[in-house]
């Protein structure tokens, strides 16, 4: 699968439940590119924004979309790497602020 096939799908099953992609589609592009370089590297499409143990179990809360998208957008309008954002955010209807690292030190590979 490139780049503009796993847009396209993603697009399809994300868009009805409310996860729009970022407008802003040069970066969206470069974040699926390393989607796609964590799967052929990992196995696994693992959060380009975050560091990978390579370990399916624990890696499993960053997969995309990882277990922090929903209330990342609920609270900010956008997921941690802005790949996924409400559209609301995308409109410029709520400020684009920092997204604070939800996830937990321990699950952190260093």
């Amino acid at each position: 699968m490139d780049a503009k096939q796993l847009y396209e799908t993603l697009k399809k099953s994300q868009e009805p439940k409310g996860y729009h992609f970022n407008k802003d589609k040069d970066r969206v592009f470069e974040l699926i590119e390393s989607l796609l370089h964590n799967k052929e590297r990992y196995g696994i499409m693992v959060c380009p924004c975050r560091l990978a143990s390579g370990d399916r179990e624990q890696d499993r809360d960053i997969i995309c979309p990882c277990a922090y998208r929903a209330p990342d957008v609920e609270e900010y309008g956008s997921c941690y790497c802005n790949l996924y954002v409400s559209e609301d955010w995308n409109e410029g209807r709520i400020p684009h602020v920092y997204i604070p690292e939800r996830r937990p030190p321990e699950k952190m590979p260093f």
